[in-house]
């Protein structure tokens, strides 16, 4: 092995793993707490943004899986129940891979439309149209 190799193998283990995973996009997590028998997610506005869809779908969807009410309050999300956040990121994440992960090429660059009664999960990537449950 030359000097070469020797400090290339140095350094190589010397550099600290950031702990992705080397795709682009990662679903990212809800930040919630519970506030008396409330559940309140902080970081639920600028988590929807980052997954391209409307607030109140998601908020309609989350309602309907976790069987509570929910309402929300600027960009917090407001749920009528306690919960632990890993059942509601558990859910938000059956949600991303559902409605925004193309089926074909697993990119996140969709969008949903309407055709006819169904609801359709277009790829802007791909061009790959799937139907949304």
């Amino acid at each position: 092995m030359t000097d070469y190799d020797e400090l290339l193998e140095k350094a190589y283990s010397s550099i600290k793993s950031d702990g992705s995973t080397g795709e682009r996009f990662e679903i990212p997590k809800l930040d919630s707490f519970t506030e008396g028998n409330k559940t309140i997610v902080k970081n639920f506005g600028t988590v929807v943004d980052s997954i391209r869809r409307k607030r109140e779908e998601l908020v309609k969807y989350l309602s309907k899986e976790l069987a509570v009410p929910a309402s929300l309050d600027a960009d917090r999300l407001i749920l009528q129940r306690k919960f632990f956040g890993d059942l509601i990121n558990k859910k938000f994440e059956d949600y991303v891979n559902t409605y925004v992960i193309c089926k074909q090429c697993r990119k996140p660059d969709t969008h949903i439309e309407a055709v006819g009664h169904v609801k359709m999960v277009v790829c802007e990537a791909c061009g790959a149209k799937n139907p949304a449950k």
